[in-house]
């Protein structure tokens, strides 16, 4: 069975764009409702499994859906729309269970792909005892502040050395 990564995207572009990308992923769900598997757009070229499963869009925002992947994001596919609707996107992804954990940007035509590792996962723990995290001397109710704040570092050293 399946570890279901939970994936949001953010797709920015022309209302044009954004409207026809709202149109395709309205029919993959309804195409999952009707046969019950997930989907992916014909132009798409899967590579990796890295089909649509349970897609609902934020009906306040255009152009922002969650769906979720089997194990892991499903980047590729989601560029392979960007590319073809010529739009951007940022993708937020996360399946703890299997230590995943990222944000992807394609802007302009280039992808960055920023993703914890395991390092990042043991710099922190769990006391047990009170139900708390504890990361660089704080304490903390939840993982994903420390989730973030780490990603956000990780996301500008590679910013830093991209400049270099």
């Amino acid at each position: 069975m399946a570890n279901w990564c939970n994936n949001w995207v953010v797709f920015e572009g022309t209302a044009e764009a954004i409207e026809q990308i709202t149109q395709l992923f309205k029919s993959m769900a309804e195409q999952e409702q009707k046969d019950n598997c997930g989907h992916l757009p014909h132009f798409v070229q899967d590579t990796h499994g890295d089909y649509f499963y349970n897609i609902s869009q934020d009906n306040e925002s255009a152009g922002v859906f969650q769906y979720e992947t089997k194990w892991s994001p499903n980047t590729d596919a989601v560029k392979q729309i960007a590319e073809h609707f010529k739009v951007n996107f940022t993708q937020d992804y996360e399946e703890l269970g299997c230590l995943v954990y990222g944000q992807a940007i394609f802007e302009e035509g280039i992808l960055t792909d920023t993703c914890l590792d395991s390092q990042d996962f043991d710099s922190y723990e769990l006391d047990e005892e009170t139900d708390t995290y504890h990361f660089e001397g704080t304490e903390y109710d939840s993982e994903w502040e420390i989730l973030d704040n780490l990603l956000e570092r990780k996301s500008e050293n590679q910013l830093n050395t991209i400049k270099i």
